[in-house]
């Protein structure tokens, strides 16, 4: 397959080394677990957690005789991903034959798919944090069986082998080589992440195991020909996916520079020394030995299977964010963050629904969320819900209160609960509105500092100093917009 650079070298993403400039390179193969009761190929349970192998059938564990039976609603995950990324479905697929050993693979062959996939290529938009708009290809996606797991680390002297994930289903999205630097790369998997939770075909928990990541990074002179690639297996973390480009890049700059060359291998990141080490040399496709899987007929659907399915996807980040910018009038910036989790984005259309979306959006963000990561508490488990959230935000609205006495209800409503309304009522917080009471302490503000109220006669700014003095003599609940006319008024700035 003859492999296009659809980029245009960008010296913002040159790393320097001792001889001149260099450009990363960098695709990903991105396994994200299906999001099913069942397995791929065995009514075995899929769920987390469990005692070891006790999530297994006489299937995973490859006992003589036993066949394996397509799960339906894995095919539907795959295509739904499929539609999500804009790509093309394949209505034919065909199940292969990956031929290699591992102790916990009991098979000695993974079951997967080769040249014909069940998803071709789509394609992921990225909006990085300058604004800048990044097309990632999306060569192909296509249904696998899990491997089982090894475990080093329970006794001295063995090994032991957990099935529980053997045969479990796993979508591999495969981009194309358009990723440029470590924050595009973090980027793409972030919002790979965000559209197939937002479709519901994987949870993307990366620190379960059912999202992982192995990057294949290279680095050339800019514009010229791609370099030999090493593929970094298993990041499971977002953030590590990161500090494992930027390592390998430099050390392959530094290993050509020295005169040296670049060998194709698969490598490990080692989180704690923050470095990729060698872990054995990187198979090619015909090291595989892949044929079409004698047990499984090939896959075959029809369009209006399809149809049925991309009828029913939920709305997606993307569409999403359009219609939070165009209908509700928030900006790109907090319509990004209100959409990178369902879960944010549910919440704040609860609370913004027939209110002010931009006071909603700000309380939303500023307030709430900001609060939550503070006290590192996620939104599931928060004190403050969406309901009391939006009566702070009519308070607000509708005059009751000011937002200095907001923020003081805020803090009530997070350590104590209650309905915000009734609080303010029962603790006398409702905002003072009436022009008599507040005209006598702006009156007695202005008395106690001629000079000053002489001296705003000419720096208008210092208006806002005679405002604060009014507020802090009421406590909080002298209307602020009523207190600054008045004083405009009776300094003479009107």
């Amino acid at each position: 397959m003859t492999i296009v650079d659809t980029r245009t070298p960008d010296p913002k993403k040159f790393i320097m080394g001792a001889t001149g400039e260099w450009e990363i390179v960098i695709g990903m193969e991105v396994h994200a677990q299906v999001t099913s009761e069942a397995k791929l190929f065995s009514g075995a349970s899929t769920s987390f957690g469990n005692d070891p192998n006790a999530n297994v059938s006489l299937v995973d564990a490859a006992m003589p005789g036993m066949l394996p039976v397509i799960n339906e609603e894995c095919v539907r995950q795959a295509i739904r991903t499929g539609l999500g990324l804009k790509a093309e479905i394949n209505l034919k697929s065909v199940f292969d034959r990956k031929n290699y050993f591992y102790p916990d693979l009991p098979q000695g062959y993974q079951i997967s798919q080769f040249k014909q996939p069940i998803v071709g290529e789509g394609i992921i938009l990225l909006e990085m944090k300058d604004g800048e708009k990044v097309e990632v290809g999306v060569e192909r996606l296509h249904l696998e069986q899990d491997a089982g797991k090894s475990l080093h680390d329970q006794h001295p002297t063995m090994s032991f082998v957990d099935l529980n994930r053997s045969g479990v289903a796993l979508m591999e999205i495969v981009s194309k080589p358009d990723i440029r630097c470590a924050d595009e790369a973090k980027a793409y998997l972030t919002k790979l992440r965000t559209i197939l939770r937002y479709l519901g075909t994987c949870d993307g928990n990366m620190d379960q195991g059912s999202m992982r990541a192995d990057v294949n990074v290279s680095v050339r002179r800019p514009g010229g020909e791609f370099g030999t690639r090493c593929e970094i297996k298993n990041v499971n973390s977002i953030r590590f996916v990161g500090q494992a480009i930027e390592y390998e890049a430099r050390r392959q700059v530094g290993i050509l520079e020295d005169g040296g060359e670049i060998v194709q291998e698969t490598r490990l990141f080692d989180a704690n020394k923050g470095e990729t080490r060698s872990m054995r040399s990187k198979e090619e496709a015909h090291d595989y030995r892949y044929f079409p899987d004698p047990d499984l007929l090939p896959l075959e659907f029809t369009q209006e299977f399809v149809d049925e399915l991309a009828a029913n996807l939920p709305e997606l980040p993307d569409e999403k964010k359009a219609r939070f910018i165009n209908d509700y009038g928030v900006t790109t910036y907090d319509a990004e963050i209100l959409t990178s989790e369902l879960r944010f984005a549910n919440f704040f259309e609860k609370v913004a629904k027939g209110r002010d979306a931009k006071l909603s959006a700000n309380w939303v963000i500023n307030e709430l969320f900001g609060r939550l990561n503070k006290e590192g508490i996620a939104l599931a488990n928060t004190p403050v819900s969406a309901d009391q959230l939006g009566a702070i935000v009519d308070l607000i609205k509708n005059g009751t209160i000011s937002g200095k006495i907001a923020k003081d209800l805020f803090e009530i409503v997070w350590t104590e609960g209650g309905d915000p309304a009734v609080i303010v009522e029962e603790r006398g917080m409702k905002q003072v509105t009436d022009l008599g009471a507040i005209e006598a302490a702006v009156d007695e503000i202005l008395a106690a500092n001629p000079d000053k109220a002489e001296q705003a006669k000419e720096k208008p700014g210092m208006l806002g100093w005679f405002v604060g003095q009014v507020m802090k003599a009421s406590k909080g609940k002298a209307n602020p917009q009523a207190v600054s006319d008045l004083l405009k008024a009776k300094i003479g700035l009107e």
